[in-house]
C-alpha cells in the first residue's frame, strides 16, 4: 500500500491547507482513473464483434475492477479467445507468426466441420486503450 502524507513542523494553518490540497489531488486522480477505465471498457465493448452464435460473449466478458482505494483500475477481457480476435489468426495474424497452412476443425456450436486459413484481426481493446490514454494524459496535465 502506498502511503501518502506530509510530515511537517511549523504553522498549523499551512499544514491544514496542504492536507486539504493533498486530499483534493487524490480525489481528482481517483476520478481520472475511474473515467479512464470506463472509457477503455466502453470503447472495447462497443468495438467487440458480436457473433450471432455466441450472443455477445466477448463484449460481456469485459470487466473493470478498482484497487488501491480507486487509484488503480484493472480492465480484463475474460473470454479465452479474445487475443485471437484482437490480433487475428493463421495467415492473417498481425505479427505474421500465425499458422501458414489451412486447417479443419469440428465446431460444437455449429455442429459441423469448418475449413479455415484463419481470421483477420478485429482490434477492440487497443483502440479503447488509446482513447483512455489520451483522456488520462489530458486530464492529468490539466490537474497540473
Amino acid at each position: 500500500m502506498v502511503r501518502v502524507g506530509i510530515t511537517g513542523y511549523g504553522d498549523r494553518g499551512f499544514e491544514r491547507v496542504i492536507s486539504r490540497f493533498e486530499r483534493h489531488v487524490i480525489r481528482e486522480v481517483k476520478r481520472i482513473v475511474a473515467e479512464t477505465a470506463e472509457i477503455i471498457a466502453s470503447q472495447a465493448r462497443a468495438l467487440a464483434p458480436v457473433a450471432e452464435i455466441d450472443g455477445g460473449n466477448l463484449r460481456n466478458s469485459i470487466e473493470v475492477k478498482y484497487l488501491n482505494g480507486g487509484l488503480t483500475a484493472v480492465i480484463t477481457v475474460t473470454a479465452d479467445y479474445a487475443i485471437y480476435v484482437e490480433f487475428g489468426t493463421g495467415i492473417y495474424a498481425e505479427n505474421g507468426n500465425g499458422r501458414q497452412d489451412p486447417w479443419v476443425y469440428y465446431d460444437e456450436k455449429l455442429r459441423r466441420y469448418v475449413f479455415t486459413r484463419g481470421m483477420h484481426a478485429q482490434p477492440f481493446f487497443r483502440p479503447g486503450i488509446e482513447a483512455g490514454a489520451e483522456h488520462f494524459e489530458r486530464e492529468m496535465r490539466r490537474l497540473g
